[in-house]
């Protein structure tokens, strides 16, 4: 298991490496090249600026079982259909049973957005936010081990 992070707008980084500390797992970072970031911890990389290629970078390179940590609906069900867990920076785990609903609702506000109609921007992000990412990411890190002790015993 390894943390794969669309790490462009991701603000959690710090958060992320923490936890990742704790249970001794690699982190990727993924950026285009308008960005410049060292952690010291994590590898990262830089691919070209242009639509979706730090996407498809990343999701190139996951494997299953790996924690991607992405805002964005698409990475998240491709990482989805790919074996990974997913989870945004507020910490909301995308899941089969809710991916859907989500496409479905970028898809009706980017139908508005061309239409002329203005959607609301984010939710100022506070220090909160922060911790709810951190408890969620640990949470489901220690569920993926828990697991997989557990599928190792045969139960």
């Amino acid at each position: 298991m390894r943390i794969l992070v669309d790490a462009d707008a991701c603000p959690v980084k710090k958060e992320i490496i923490k936890i990742a500390k704790e249970f001794k797992l690699d982190v990727l970072m993924y950026f285009d090249t308008s960005h410049e970031y060292s952690d010291g911890y994590s590898e990262v990389y830089i691919v070209d600026k242009g639509n979706d290629s730090v996407d498809l970078a990343l999701i190139n390179k996951t494997k299953p079982k790996d924690v991607v940590v992405s805002q964005d609906y698409g990475v998240a069900a491709l990482a989805l259909a790919k074996g990974c867990f997913v989870l945004d920076q507020f910490g909301f785990v995308f899941t089969e049973f809710n991916i859907d609903a989500k496409l479905n609702q970028r898809a009706h506000s980017q139908k508005l957005r061309k239409s002329g109609v203005r959607t609301k921007g984010p939710k100022k992000r506070k220090s909160a936010d922060n911790d709810k990412f951190s408890k969620s990411l640990r949470e489901l890190i220690q569920s993926i081990n828990n697991t997989k002790v557990n599928y190792e015993r045969g139960v």
